[in-house]
């Protein structure tokens, strides 16, 4: 197993470090790739763009358009195929879920997981004994229906991170801190 996570700007850039801890424990090869600099091109988004404020709310709040970072599934996932196809593995892995209320991630949903793998398989035909596949298995899944899969496995949440803020703690104030709390009063 081969695990890559990406910086390319995030604010919340916090992710990273967590996914260094966790992939020492797990003893499983991580690479970081650096895409930051395709930051000035997105500055759309308030994920990367530090002049915009996260914003606060729901999903389905109107603002949250700001939240988008155009086409960040697909460029990290077309990086992630490349080294997939150079150590020989079958699989390239995501963790996208369709989200619980809002369809405003194009990127995150059944369609792009099933039209990308397509695209990809036509990119890499041929450069290797098999065909190499998108594994999304959490494709048709809410962050509650995900957070009872960690539960049953024993996983540590407070060593995970979803806020879209830099702080030490979750902010409980963005949408994706708020998706979670709803998740785990759910399970």
């Amino acid at each position: 197993m081969y695990l890559i996570t990406f910086d390319y700007g995030q604010r919340h850039n916090i992710e990273i470090d967590y996914a260094k801890i966790l992939s020492k424990e797990l003893k499983v090869h991580h690479e970081i790739i650096d895409i930051s600099s395709i930051g000035p091109l997105l500055q759309s988004s308030a994920l990367i763009n530090k002049s915009f404020n996260v914003p606060e709310g729901s999903y389905n709040s109107d603002n949250m358009a700001l939240t988008v970072v155009p086409n960040r599934n697909a460029i990290m996932l077309t990086i992630s195929y490349a080294a997939a196809v150079s150590v020989n593995a079958k699989y390239a892995g995501t963790a996208i879920h369709t989200s619980d209320n809002h369809v405003l991630y194009s990127d995150c949903t059944h369609e792009f997981v099933e039209v990308f793998d397509r695209m990809e398989r036509v990119a890499t035909r041929g450069l290797q004994p098999y065909d190499l596949q998108l594994w999304a298995p959490f494709i048709n899944q809410t962050k509650s229906d995900i957070a009872k899969i960690g539960i049953k496995l024993g996983i540590d949440y407070t060593r995970t991170r979803s806020c879209y803020n830099r702080n030490e703690f979750h902010c409980g104030l963005c949408a994706t801190c708020i998706e979670r709390k709803q998740s785990f009063k759910r399970e």
